[in-house]
Protein backbone atom coordinates (compact mmCIF):
# COMPACT_ATOMS: atom_id res chain seq x y z
CA UNK A 1 0.00 0.00 0.00
CA UNK A 2 2.74 2.43 0.94
CA UNK A 3 6.41 3.11 0.52
CA UNK A 4 7.66 3.82 4.05
CA UNK A 5 11.00 5.16 5.16
CA UNK A 6 12.36 5.96 8.60
CA UNK A 7 13.38 9.56 9.10
CA UNK A 8 16.64 10.40 10.90
CA UNK A 9 16.74 13.09 13.56
CA UNK A 10 17.77 15.74 11.07
CA UNK A 11 16.40 16.26 7.55
CA UNK A 12 17.86 13.97 4.90
CA UNK A 13 16.77 12.55 1.57
CA UNK A 14 18.42 9.17 2.12
CA UNK A 15 15.92 7.14 4.09
CA UNK A 16 16.38 3.42 4.78
CA UNK A 17 13.22 1.27 4.58
CA UNK A 18 11.03 0.99 7.66
CA UNK A 19 11.83 -2.11 9.59
CA UNK A 20 -24.29 -11.57 19.63
CA UNK A 21 -24.77 -12.20 19.11
CA UNK A 22 -26.80 -10.82 21.96
CA UNK A 23 -29.09 -12.36 24.45
CA UNK A 24 -32.34 -12.56 22.50
CA UNK A 25 -32.41 -16.25 23.32
CA UNK A 26 -29.69 -18.43 24.82
CA UNK A 27 -29.43 -20.39 21.63
CA UNK A 28 -29.98 -18.42 18.80
CA UNK A 29 -33.06 -19.62 17.31
CA UNK A 30 -32.91 -16.14 15.97
CA UNK A 31 -35.00 -16.89 12.92
CA UNK A 32 -38.10 -16.49 15.04
CA UNK A 33 -37.07 -12.92 15.88
CA UNK A 34 -37.31 -11.69 12.30
CA UNK A 35 -39.96 -11.79 9.58
CA UNK A 36 -39.38 -13.96 6.54
CA UNK A 37 -39.34 -12.09 3.24
CA UNK A 38 -38.26 -12.56 -0.34
CA UNK A 39 -34.56 -12.82 -1.13
CA UNK A 40 -32.92 -9.66 -2.43
CA UNK A 41 -29.17 -10.22 -2.56
CA UNK A 42 -27.33 -7.04 -3.56
CA UNK A 43 -23.86 -6.42 -4.93
CA UNK A 44 -21.31 -4.80 -2.59
CA UNK A 45 -21.32 -1.02 -2.84
CA UNK A 46 -20.73 2.13 -0.84
CA UNK A 47 -23.44 2.63 1.75
CA UNK A 48 -24.87 5.38 3.90
CA UNK A 49 -24.56 3.74 7.33
CA UNK A 50 -21.46 5.69 8.34
CA UNK A 51 -20.72 5.69 12.06
CA UNK A 52 -20.24 8.79 14.20
CA UNK A 53 -18.26 8.39 17.44
CA UNK A 54 -18.82 10.69 20.40
CA UNK A 55 -16.43 10.56 23.38
CA UNK A 56 -18.39 10.57 26.64
CA UNK A 57 -15.62 10.04 29.22
CA UNK A 58 -11.84 10.14 29.35
CA UNK A 59 -9.20 8.13 31.13
CA UNK A 60 -6.97 9.11 34.01
CA UNK A 61 -3.27 10.01 33.67
CA UNK A 62 -3.61 11.20 30.09
CA UNK A 63 -0.46 11.85 28.10
CA UNK A 64 -0.21 15.50 26.95
CA UNK A 65 0.59 15.87 23.27
CA UNK A 66 0.70 18.79 20.82
CA UNK A 67 -0.02 18.03 17.17
CA UNK A 68 1.18 20.85 14.95
CA UNK A 69 -0.73 21.18 11.64
CA UNK A 70 1.20 19.46 8.86
CA UNK A 71 2.69 21.68 6.19
CA UNK A 72 0.73 21.85 2.89
CA UNK A 73 -1.94 19.42 4.10
CA UNK A 74 -4.70 21.78 2.95
CA UNK A 75 -4.23 20.36 -0.56
CA UNK A 76 -5.14 16.85 0.54
CA UNK A 77 -8.64 15.32 0.42
CA UNK A 78 -8.43 14.93 4.22
CA UNK A 79 -6.03 16.92 6.46
CA UNK A 80 -3.88 14.45 8.38
CA UNK A 81 -3.74 16.54 11.55
CA UNK A 82 -7.49 16.23 12.17
CA UNK A 83 -7.47 12.44 11.72
CA UNK A 84 -4.42 11.88 13.95
CA UNK A 85 -5.85 14.17 16.63
CA UNK A 86 -9.26 12.47 16.56
CA UNK A 87 -7.67 9.01 16.82
CA UNK A 88 -5.54 9.87 19.84
CA UNK A 89 -8.36 11.76 21.59
CA UNK A 90 -10.80 8.88 21.00
CA UNK A 91 -8.46 6.45 22.75
CA UNK A 92 -8.85 8.39 26.01
CA UNK A 93 -5.12 7.99 26.67
CA UNK A 94 -4.06 11.44 25.44
CA UNK A 95 -4.77 15.07 26.30
CA UNK A 96 -4.48 17.20 23.19
CA UNK A 97 -2.83 20.57 23.70
CA UNK A 98 -3.27 23.32 21.07
CA UNK A 99 -0.15 24.63 19.29
CA UNK A 100 -0.67 28.06 20.82
CA UNK A 101 0.68 31.30 19.42
CA UNK A 102 4.23 30.34 18.46
CA UNK A 103 4.91 31.10 14.81
CA UNK A 104 5.99 30.01 12.31
CA UNK A 105 4.73 26.47 12.83
CA UNK A 106 7.61 24.01 12.37
CA UNK A 107 7.55 21.13 9.90
CA UNK A 108 11.14 19.92 10.41
CA UNK A 109 13.26 19.43 13.59
CA UNK A 110 15.64 22.24 12.61
CA UNK A 111 12.71 24.65 12.78
CA UNK A 112 11.72 23.74 16.34
CA UNK A 113 12.63 26.12 19.16
CA UNK A 114 12.51 23.47 21.87
CA UNK A 115 12.86 25.92 24.78
CA UNK A 116 10.00 28.09 23.51
CA UNK A 117 7.69 25.12 22.90
CA UNK A 118 8.55 23.62 26.28
CA UNK A 119 7.89 26.95 27.99
CA UNK A 120 4.48 27.03 26.32
CA UNK A 121 3.66 23.65 27.91
CA UNK A 122 4.32 21.32 25.00
CA UNK A 123 5.95 18.14 26.30
CA UNK A 124 5.58 15.84 23.32
CA UNK A 125 4.82 17.24 19.89
CA UNK A 126 4.14 15.95 16.40
CA UNK A 127 5.29 17.86 13.33
CA UNK A 128 5.13 16.96 9.66
CA UNK A 129 4.56 18.05 6.12
CA UNK A 130 3.26 16.75 2.83
CA UNK A 131 4.97 17.03 -0.54
CA UNK A 132 3.09 16.51 -3.81
CA UNK A 133 5.16 14.59 -6.34
CA UNK A 134 5.17 14.78 -10.11
CA UNK A 135 3.70 11.28 -10.38
CA UNK A 136 0.55 12.38 -8.54
CA UNK A 137 1.47 10.72 -5.27
CA UNK A 138 2.08 12.43 -1.95
CA UNK A 139 5.04 12.11 0.40
CA UNK A 140 3.95 12.37 4.02
CA UNK A 141 6.64 13.05 6.62
CA UNK A 142 6.09 13.10 10.35
CA UNK A 143 8.21 13.28 13.49
CA UNK A 144 7.42 12.74 17.16
CA UNK A 145 9.57 15.00 19.34
CA UNK A 146 10.39 15.20 23.05
CA UNK A 147 10.68 18.91 23.86
CA UNK A 148 12.35 18.43 27.26
CA UNK A 149 15.15 16.35 25.76
CA UNK A 150 15.14 18.25 22.44
CA UNK A 151 15.19 14.92 20.66
CA UNK A 152 13.28 12.89 18.12
CA UNK A 153 11.35 9.82 19.28
CA UNK A 154 10.00 8.74 15.90
CA UNK A 155 10.27 9.79 12.29
CA UNK A 156 8.90 8.24 9.11
CA UNK A 157 8.20 9.16 5.52
CA UNK A 158 5.43 7.53 3.48
CA UNK A 159 4.75 7.83 -0.24
CA UNK A 160 1.09 7.17 -1.03
CA UNK A 161 -1.71 7.95 -3.43
CA UNK A 162 -3.86 10.89 -2.40
CA UNK A 163 -6.80 8.64 -1.58
CA UNK A 164 -4.62 6.79 0.95
CA UNK A 165 -3.75 9.76 3.13
CA UNK A 166 -6.48 8.99 5.67
CA UNK A 167 -5.09 5.46 6.07
CA UNK A 168 -1.60 6.92 6.58
CA UNK A 169 -2.95 9.27 9.25
CA UNK A 170 -4.29 6.21 11.12
CA UNK A 171 -0.90 4.53 10.71
CA UNK A 172 0.88 7.57 12.15
CA UNK A 173 -1.53 7.62 15.10
CA UNK A 174 -0.80 3.92 15.69
CA UNK A 175 2.96 4.57 15.75
CA UNK A 176 2.57 7.49 18.17
CA UNK A 177 0.25 5.49 20.43
CA UNK A 178 2.63 2.53 20.58
CA UNK A 179 5.71 4.66 21.18
CA UNK A 180 4.13 6.55 24.10
CA UNK A 181 2.09 3.76 25.71
CA UNK A 182 4.05 0.61 24.84
CA UNK A 183 0.90 -1.00 23.43
CA UNK A 184 -0.16 -1.48 19.80
CA UNK A 185 -2.50 1.14 18.39
CA UNK A 186 -5.72 0.00 16.75
CA UNK A 187 -6.59 3.04 14.64
CA UNK A 188 -5.72 1.22 11.39
CA UNK A 189 -7.99 -1.70 12.17
CA UNK A 190 -11.50 -2.28 10.86
CA UNK A 191 -14.82 -3.20 12.37
CA UNK A 192 -17.78 -5.13 11.00
CA UNK A 193 -21.39 -4.61 11.97
CA UNK A 194 -24.92 -5.20 10.73
CA UNK A 195 -27.09 -2.23 9.78
CA UNK A 196 -30.83 -2.79 9.67
CA UNK A 197 -32.82 -0.54 7.37
CA UNK A 198 -36.56 -0.71 6.64
CA UNK A 199 -36.19 -3.09 3.70
CA UNK A 200 -32.96 -4.99 4.28
CA UNK A 201 -30.03 -5.95 6.45
CA UNK A 202 -26.51 -4.92 5.46
CA UNK A 203 -23.20 -6.38 6.61
CA UNK A 204 -20.77 -3.49 6.77
CA UNK A 205 -17.02 -3.14 7.09
CA UNK A 206 -15.64 0.23 8.21
CA UNK A 207 -12.48 1.81 9.53
CA UNK A 208 -12.21 1.73 13.31
CA UNK A 209 -13.23 5.41 13.44
CA UNK A 210 -16.45 4.67 11.54
CA UNK A 211 -15.37 6.18 8.22
CA UNK A 212 -15.18 4.42 4.84
CA UNK A 213 -18.13 2.19 5.63
CA UNK A 214 -19.18 -0.14 2.85
CA UNK A 215 -21.44 -3.13 2.85
CA UNK A 216 -20.25 -6.49 1.58
CA UNK A 217 -23.68 -8.10 1.68
CA UNK A 218 -27.25 -6.81 1.69
CA UNK A 219 -30.36 -8.92 2.01
CA UNK A 220 -33.98 -8.70 3.10
CA UNK A 221 -33.37 -11.60 5.47
CA UNK A 222 -31.34 -11.20 8.69
CA UNK A 223 -27.55 -11.32 8.80
CA UNK A 224 -26.01 -11.97 12.22
CA UNK A 225 -22.88 -13.03 14.09
CA UNK A 226 -20.01 -11.65 11.95
CA UNK A 227 -16.60 -12.95 13.05
CA UNK A 228 -13.22 -11.91 11.61
CA UNK A 229 -10.57 -14.43 10.69
CA UNK A 230 -7.28 -13.83 12.57
CA UNK A 231 -5.59 -12.40 9.46
CA UNK A 232 -8.51 -10.10 8.65
CA UNK A 233 -9.01 -11.50 5.15
CA UNK A 234 -12.32 -13.31 5.81
CA UNK A 235 -15.51 -12.84 7.76
CA UNK A 236 -17.72 -15.70 8.87
CA UNK A 237 -21.37 -14.87 9.47
CA UNK A 238 -24.87 -16.32 9.62
CA UNK A 239 -27.40 -15.46 6.92
CA UNK A 240 -31.09 -16.36 6.79
CA UNK A 241 -31.35 -15.72 3.05
CA UNK A 242 -32.44 -19.31 2.40
CA UNK A 243 -35.05 -19.02 5.16
CA UNK A 244 -32.89 -20.80 7.70
CA UNK A 245 -29.66 -20.05 9.56
CA UNK A 246 -26.66 -20.91 7.36
CA UNK A 247 -23.00 -20.11 8.05
CA UNK A 248 -20.97 -18.46 5.28
CA UNK A 249 -17.31 -17.48 5.03
CA UNK A 250 -16.77 -14.34 2.96
CA UNK A 251 -13.35 -13.70 1.38
CA UNK A 252 -12.90 -9.92 1.49
CA UNK A 253 -9.99 -9.92 -0.96
CA UNK A 254 -11.63 -12.01 -3.66
CA UNK A 255 -15.13 -10.77 -2.92
CA UNK A 256 -16.41 -14.33 -2.89
CA UNK A 257 -18.15 -16.42 -0.26
CA UNK A 258 -18.95 -20.04 0.39
CA UNK A 259 -21.34 -21.99 2.59
CA UNK A 260 -19.47 -23.85 5.34
CA UNK A 261 -22.39 -25.13 7.44
CA UNK A 262 -25.88 -25.85 6.11
CA UNK A 263 -27.10 -28.81 8.13
CA UNK A 264 -30.65 -29.63 9.17
CA UNK A 265 -31.80 -27.32 11.91
CA UNK A 266 -29.92 -24.20 12.92
CA UNK A 267 -26.31 -23.35 11.98
CA UNK A 268 -25.04 -20.48 14.12
CA UNK A 269 -22.40 -18.71 16.25
CA UNK A 270 -19.22 -19.08 14.12
CA UNK A 271 -15.92 -18.46 15.98
CA UNK A 272 -12.40 -18.65 14.52
CA UNK A 273 -9.53 -20.56 16.05
CA UNK A 274 -6.39 -18.40 16.47
CA UNK A 275 -4.63 -20.10 13.53
CA UNK A 276 -7.52 -19.31 11.18
CA UNK A 277 -7.82 -22.94 10.10
CA UNK A 278 -10.81 -23.98 12.19
CA UNK A 279 -14.24 -22.64 13.02
CA UNK A 280 -16.23 -23.41 16.10
CA UNK A 281 -19.95 -23.52 15.21
CA UNK A 282 -23.25 -24.36 16.89
CA UNK A 283 -25.47 -26.90 15.13
CA UNK A 284 -28.84 -28.37 16.09
CA UNK A 285 -28.77 -31.10 13.47
CA UNK A 286 -28.94 -33.81 16.16
CA UNK A 287 -31.92 -32.27 17.91
CA UNK A 288 -30.31 -29.86 20.39
CA UNK A 289 -27.75 -27.13 19.93
CA UNK A 290 -24.21 -28.41 20.45
CA UNK A 291 -20.74 -27.10 19.62
CA UNK A 292 -18.80 -28.51 16.69
CA UNK A 293 -15.57 -27.68 14.92
CA UNK A 294 -14.92 -27.77 11.21
CA UNK A 295 -12.33 -26.59 8.76
CA UNK A 296 -12.78 -23.12 7.29
CA UNK A 297 -13.80 -24.78 4.01
CA UNK A 298 -16.58 -26.72 5.77
CA UNK A 299 -14.81 -30.09 5.95
CA UNK A 300 -13.82 -32.28 8.92
CA UNK A 301 -16.91 -31.72 11.05
CA UNK A 302 -16.42 -32.88 14.65
CA UNK A 303 -18.73 -32.59 17.65
CA UNK A 304 -16.96 -31.39 20.82
CA UNK A 305 -19.83 -31.06 23.32
CA UNK A 306 -22.12 -33.93 24.20
CA UNK A 307 -24.72 -32.76 26.68
CA UNK A 308 -28.49 -32.88 26.98
CA UNK A 309 -28.56 -29.09 27.32
CA UNK A 310 -28.03 -26.15 25.00
CA UNK A 311 -24.32 -25.47 24.43
CA UNK A 312 -23.62 -22.38 22.34
CA UNK A 313 -21.50 -19.24 21.73
CA UNK A 314 -17.96 -20.71 21.53
CA UNK A 315 -14.90 -18.46 21.91
CA UNK A 316 -11.36 -19.78 21.38
CA UNK A 317 -8.55 -18.80 23.73
CA UNK A 318 -5.68 -16.89 22.07
CA UNK A 319 -3.37 -19.89 22.51
CA UNK A 320 -5.93 -22.21 20.93
CA UNK A 321 -6.02 -24.58 23.91
CA UNK A 322 -9.43 -23.78 25.38
CA UNK A 323 -12.94 -22.76 24.38
CA UNK A 324 -15.35 -20.69 26.45
CA UNK A 325 -19.03 -21.32 25.82
CA UNK A 326 -22.53 -20.72 27.19
CA UNK A 327 -24.64 -23.60 28.50
CA UNK A 328 -27.75 -24.12 30.60
CA UNK A 329 -26.60 -27.55 31.76
CA UNK A 330 -26.60 -26.28 35.36
CA UNK A 331 -30.17 -25.08 35.15
CA UNK A 332 -29.52 -21.49 34.07
CA UNK A 333 -27.36 -19.96 31.32
CA UNK A 334 -23.77 -19.82 32.57
CA UNK A 335 -20.28 -19.70 31.08
CA UNK A 336 -18.09 -22.79 30.94
CA UNK A 337 -14.59 -23.57 29.71
CA UNK A 338 -13.28 -26.72 28.08
CA UNK A 339 -10.26 -27.91 26.18
CA UNK A 340 -10.48 -27.57 22.42
CA UNK A 341 -11.21 -31.28 22.08
CA UNK A 342 -14.20 -30.97 24.42
CA UNK A 343 -12.62 -32.46 27.54
CA UNK A 344 -12.10 -30.88 30.95
CA UNK A 345 -15.36 -28.92 31.12
CA UNK A 346 -15.53 -26.52 34.09
CA UNK A 347 -18.02 -23.86 35.08
CA UNK A 348 -16.56 -20.34 35.20
CA UNK A 349 -19.40 -18.00 36.24
CA UNK A 350 -21.35 -18.41 39.49
CA UNK A 351 -22.59 -14.90 40.30
CA UNK A 352 -26.15 -14.34 39.10
CA UNK A 353 -28.55 -16.59 37.24
CA UNK A 354 -27.77 -15.42 33.71
CA UNK A 355 -24.29 -15.05 32.18
CA UNK A 356 -23.85 -15.43 28.42
CA UNK A 357 -21.80 -14.51 25.33
CA UNK A 358 -18.21 -15.02 26.54
CA UNK A 359 -15.38 -13.44 24.55
CA UNK A 360 -11.71 -14.01 25.34
CA UNK A 361 -9.53 -10.94 25.82
CA UNK A 362 -6.62 -10.81 23.32
CA UNK A 363 -4.08 -11.67 26.04
CA UNK A 364 -6.16 -14.59 27.33
CA UNK A 365 -6.08 -13.36 30.93
CA UNK A 366 -9.72 -12.31 31.08
CA UNK A 367 -12.96 -12.51 29.17
CA UNK A 368 -15.98 -10.32 28.52
CA UNK A 369 -19.56 -11.48 28.83
CA UNK A 370 -23.13 -10.31 29.34
CA UNK A 371 -24.64 -10.55 32.81
CA UNK A 372 -28.28 -10.02 33.73
CA UNK A 373 -28.87 -8.33 37.07
CA UNK A 374 -31.97 -6.50 38.32
CA UNK A 375 -33.54 -6.65 34.90
CA UNK A 376 -30.52 -5.14 33.11
CA UNK A 377 -28.24 -6.86 30.63
CA UNK A 378 -24.80 -5.38 31.21
CA UNK A 379 -21.33 -5.89 29.78
CA UNK A 380 -18.90 -7.35 32.31
CA UNK A 381 -15.38 -8.76 32.43
CA UNK A 382 -13.83 -11.44 34.58
CA UNK A 383 -10.17 -12.00 35.33
CA UNK A 384 -9.27 -15.70 35.21
CA UNK A 385 -6.73 -15.55 38.05
CA UNK A 386 -8.84 -13.66 40.59
CA UNK A 387 -12.29 -14.66 39.26
CA UNK A 388 -13.38 -11.10 40.03
CA UNK A 389 -16.20 -9.63 37.94
CA UNK A 390 -16.29 -5.98 36.88
CA UNK A 391 -19.49 -4.49 35.45
CA UNK A 392 -18.60 -2.01 32.70
CA UNK A 393 -21.96 -0.75 31.41
CA UNK A 394 -25.35 0.19 32.80
CA UNK A 395 -27.58 -0.12 29.74
CA UNK A 396 -30.90 -1.91 29.73
CA UNK A 397 -30.01 -4.32 26.95
CA UNK A 398 -26.28 -4.50 26.13
CA UNK A 399 -24.79 -7.38 24.18
CA UNK A 400 -22.43 -8.70 21.49
CA UNK A 401 -19.13 -7.67 23.17
CA UNK A 402 -16.01 -7.62 21.01
CA UNK A 403 -12.49 -6.67 22.13
CA UNK A 404 -10.20 -4.27 20.32
CA UNK A 405 -7.14 -6.29 19.27
CA UNK A 406 -4.97 -4.58 21.90
CA UNK A 407 -7.54 -5.38 24.60
CA UNK A 408 -7.95 -1.74 25.66
CA UNK A 409 -11.52 -1.17 24.44
CA UNK A 410 -14.67 -3.22 23.97
CA UNK A 411 -17.26 -2.52 21.31
CA UNK A 412 -20.79 -3.69 22.05
CA UNK A 413 -24.41 -3.38 20.92
CA UNK A 414 -27.15 -1.71 22.90
CA UNK A 415 -30.76 -0.59 22.57
CA UNK A 416 -31.73 3.06 23.00
CA UNK A 417 -35.40 4.00 22.63
CA UNK A 418 -36.04 0.84 20.65
CA UNK A 419 -33.17 1.43 18.22
CA UNK A 420 -30.04 -0.67 17.94
CA UNK A 421 -26.88 1.36 18.53
CA UNK A 422 -23.20 0.63 19.12
CA UNK A 423 -21.10 1.84 22.01
CA UNK A 424 -17.58 1.33 23.31
CA UNK A 425 -16.05 1.20 26.77
CA UNK A 426 -12.48 0.79 27.97
CA UNK A 427 -11.56 -2.43 29.71
CA UNK A 428 -11.29 -0.49 32.99
CA UNK A 429 -14.67 1.20 32.46
CA UNK A 430 -13.29 4.77 32.52
CA UNK A 431 -13.57 5.66 28.84
CA UNK A 432 -16.95 5.53 27.09
CA UNK A 433 -17.99 6.23 23.54
CA UNK A 434 -21.39 6.58 21.92
CA UNK A 435 -21.57 5.43 18.31
CA UNK A 436 -24.45 6.39 16.05
CA UNK A 437 -25.27 5.62 12.43
CA UNK A 438 -27.60 6.86 9.76
CA UNK A 439 -29.15 3.41 9.49
CA UNK A 440 -32.37 2.64 11.33
CA UNK A 441 -30.43 0.52 13.78
CA UNK A 442 -27.01 -1.06 14.08
CA UNK A 443 -26.05 -4.28 15.83
CA UNK A 444 -23.71 -7.30 15.89
CA UNK A 445 -20.31 -5.52 16.03
CA UNK A 446 -17.04 -7.37 15.48
CA UNK A 447 -13.61 -5.72 15.83
CA UNK A 448 -11.05 -6.86 13.27
CA UNK A 449 -7.46 -7.90 14.00
CA UNK A 450 -4.25 -5.89 13.91
CA UNK A 451 -2.40 -5.56 10.64
CA UNK A 452 -5.43 -5.92 8.37
CA UNK A 453 -6.69 -2.36 8.14
CA UNK A 454 -6.43 -1.82 4.39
Amino acid sequence: MTNARRLPSEPSLDFPDEPSRSRRRLLGSLAASYPIGMAALALPNWAAAQLTIEIIGGGADQIPITIVPFGAEEHLPQPLTAVISADLARSGRFRLQPPGSLRPLPTEPAEVDYKAWSAQGAQTMVIGRTIERNDGKVEVRFRLLDTAKASQLLGFSYTVAKNQTRAIAHKIADLIYEKLTGEPGVFSTRIAYVARNPNRFELHVADADGFNSQFILAHREPIISPAWSPDGSRIAYVSFEQRKAIIFVHDLVAGQRRIVANYDGSNSAPAWSPDGQTLGVVLSKDGISQIYTLRADGSNLARITNSDSIDTEPSFSPDGKHVLFTSDRGGSPQIYRMRTNGSGVERITFEGSYNVTPRYAPDGRAFAFIQRAQGRYSLATMDFSSRQTQILTDGQLDGSPTFAPNGRMLLYASIVRGRGVLAAVSSDGRIRQKITASAQDVREPAWGPLGAGH
